[in-house]
């Protein structure tokens, strides 16, 4: 079904009921992404009938920079603009700062009110008496100046002073301050400056003013590590662990303990980033990276990369050797690289004692036994077995007298809890299978949940940082270590990075690799950190988008990708070359500038090239004829085409304005073969378009 762009319910016709100008109604309607969001924001603020242009105009804008990272708050704002509580564009920019920061997070209805200025009302004598007083302390800038003054600037003080007084009263004040102060425009006034590009003093001074008392970003946002506390407070209680039988153990470090611990540590920060060498590290362990390395980096302390290589049936030496490779391309320096197979005998040890003080047993149930059990909060026939038993067969498990999947350890814990991760996790099963790292010495492994802890613990972590999926095994976690009466690192769970359309499983990265769907981890398809740089993006840029986001333990959160392709964006438009290059060329001769001179013209590098720096422009030859797209010309002009035409003006980037002044046709009296333009070389001209062109010296075309 085809349906007319300005029919009814079409989003042209939603667009103007809620007080969108056409030009800009069907501005939108060519980009897809604002049209979606615009007419979500419409259905969700129930205003689908219309609504005044005021309202109209901030629904406009919470459809194209409302924060990705907070849409669950969506509704609640759109409430108060509707009502009209939010109702300036300041007020409006008040609520993106305060719902950015807060994410997903729940909040206080009044602070976000007063963080919105939410029934503040400025009069209109409060509006002059603020315009006098900024007048009365800029007076002598203003009367040098005169009517080149930077209202902008004039309006940013009241602005600072007053952020909810309306804008267009303070603009009618400010003008009308203006008029008093100066009267009428003289001739000296419209005159336009010479222009000097190193000699602004007025300029320089006036931007002083203005930046007296600039806003300062918060503590957090500056240093997003604040929230961890210091190693020699980690004698606090982690965690309560609640027992079914009505106990509770309530997890921390003995004085002795913490003492023990600081000696070792010189009382630095110490913390780990662990990856499983099973696969390439992805989009997400970049997050993680930032945290662990970040906050030992913050606070001069130590990070180790600690390979968790406990299961080496899935591990593989070209993973070990690609994640040390790719930690320093993301310009992290581990402290030391360890593995957890360096422990394995400092485990196995651990684990006879555990056994020896009644917290593990040796089981022969099978996978689906275990499974069967643990769902009807049963406990194995063998878990109270006599402790010398147990030993035995543990003994018997290493020297390989057991079959493979015949025998496991399991820790006794808590079959009955409401935690899952308490139900007798497995600490070591067996496996015939030689290690990548320790070769064929064992024949038993450690399980995640037994290992992990114990050797954040050796290894004398002070912040073991994971994701939140990682939360409900805090139990286990805390309560391994206390049964084994050894140091208990600070546990911190946070958000774990999702993008949006990016496969982040690693299970799932594997399967695309293996079945050849892709080629290879480093894909450029893909989000590995490998794709990532063979995409040609730079680790500066992803460490810039992962500090963006922050460290929250704002759960089920999704990031748009259009944030990581900003801060890619941003990197290369300070280092990324560019030049002039035409594809299509169409040939323009300029018929006022002498055949054969050459004019040269300086042309930044990339377009974040600061004036002052003379390696970030290059020389740009400009002669008398010259080369544009051919789909920069038509032959017809109109209201939203911004190239060159009969009788129209374009800038020439870098160069000259130029108007077409004449075209030459083919034989067929339609193909445009030639244009004839005059340029401006005093520039007075400033038209709207601007080309990029190229000369041809070399003949090609």
């Amino acid at each position: 079904m085809v349906v007319k762009e300005g029919s009814s319910g079409t989003p042209l016709e939603l667009f103007l009921n809620i007080g969108l100008d056409e030009r800009t109604a069907r501005n939108t309607i060519a980009n897809n992404k604002v049209t979606t969001n615009l007419t979500a924001v419409i259905h969700e603020a129930g205003i689908s009938e219309g609504c005044n242009r005021t309202i109209g105009n901030l629904l406009y804008t919470v459809a194209t920079k409302y924060p990705a990272n907070a849409l669950i708050h969506r509704p609640t704002l759109l409430e108060y603009i509707v009502s009209l509580k939010i109702k300036t564009p300041a007020q409006l920019e008040a609520a993106f700062s305060f719902l950015s920061k807060t994410a997903s997070e729940s909040f206080k209805l009044n602070e976000f009110e007063e963080a919105c200025g939410v029934g503040v009302e400025v009069s209109v004598e409060d509006i002059e008496r603020t315009v006098n007083e900024v007048f009365e302390q800029n007076k002598e800038l203003i009367l040098e100046l005169r009517y080149r003054t930077n209202v902008g600037d004039l309006f940013a003080h009241v602005r600072k002073r007053l952020p909810w007084a309306d804008p267009k009263i303070v603009k009618q004040l400010i003008d009308a301050k203006l008029f008093q102060l100066l009267g009428e425009r003289t001739a000296a006034d419209n005159e336009k400056p010479s222009k000097q590009k190193k000699e602004k003093p007025a300029k320089v001074e006036e931007k002083k003013v203005a930046d007296e008392n600039p806003v300062q970003p918060s503590e957090e946002d500056l240093n997003p590590f604040l929230i961890f506390p210091n190693p020699d407070e980690n004698f606090k209680v982690h965690t309560e662990i609640f027992f079914s039988d009505n106990s509770v153990l309530r997890c921390c470090n003995t004085k002795e303990m913490l003492d023990k611990h600081l000696k070792a540590t010189g009382g630095k920060v110490f913390t780990r980033f662990p990856p499983e060498p099973n696969g390439y590290l992805h989009i997400g362990h970049a997050k993680a990276l930032f945290v662990s390395f970040g906050l030992a980096k913050e606070r001069d302390g130590c990070c180790y990369l600690r390979y968790d290589d406990t299961n080496p049936e899935a591990e593989k030496k070209e993973y070990i050797d690609h994640i040390e490779e790719i930690v320093e391309w993301m310009g992290w320096k581990p402290f030391k690289i360890t593995y957890t197979s360096d422990y394995f005998q400092d485990l196995y040890d651990l684990a006879v004692e555990l056994i020896r003080r009644g917290h593990a047993y040796i089981d022969h149930q099978t996978p689906d036994e275990i499974k069967e059990y643990r769902e009807k909060k049963m406990n194995s026939p063998w878990r109270d077995r006599p402790i010398a038993e147990s030993l035995k067969l543990f003994d018997e498990m290493r020297r390989g007298m057991i079959e493979e999947g015949k025998a496991t350890l399991r820790m006794k814990q808590d079959m009955q809890s409401d935690n899952y991760n308490m139900y007798d996790l497995i600490a070591y099963r067996i496996k015939f299978t030689p290690h990548p790292h320790s070769g064929d010495k064992w024949c038993i492994y450690p399980s995640y949940d037994y290992a992990h802890c114990i050797v954040d613990s050796l290894e004398n972590v002070t912040h073991s940082l994971c994701t939140l999926e990682f939360e409900t095994r805090r139990a286990s976690y805390y309560w391994l270590l206390h049964a084994l009466g050894i140091y208990q690192p600070y546990v911190w769970e946070y958000s774990r990075l999702n993008v949006t359309n990016t496969v982040m499983s690693k299970r799932k990265l594997n399967f695309l690799v293996t079945k050849k769907y892709v080629d290879g981890w480093d894909d450029p398809r893909l989000m590995t950190l490998a794709g990532l740089r063979r995409r040609g993006v730079t680790s500066t840029a992803i460490n810039a988008f992962i500090r963006g986001i922050g460290i929250t333990r704002s759960d089920g959160s999704l990031i748009r990708l259009d944030r990581l392709e900003y801060h890619i964006r941003e990197e290369l438009n300070k280092t990324a070359s560019r030049a002039m290059v035409v594809l299509d060329p169409l040939k323009v001769v300029i018929t006022n500038l002498e055949s054969g001179s050459i004019v040269d013209l300086e042309a930044k590098k990339w377009p974040d090239a600061h004036t002052d720096d003379t390696d970030a422009f290059y020389k740009v030859p400009f002669s008398n004829v010259v080369y544009i797209e051919q789909s920069d010309f038509r032959m017809k002009d109109s209201k939203d085409y911004y190239g060159l035409a009969p009788g129209k003006s374009v800038l020439l980037r870098y160069a000259f304005p130029i108007k077409c002044t004449e075209v030459v046709l083919a034989d067929d009296n339609e193909s445009v073969i030639e244009i004839r333009a005059e340029y401006d070389p005093s520039k007075k001209t400033k038209p709207k378009g601007v080309l990029h062109w190229v000369v041809n010296f070399g003949g090609a075309f």
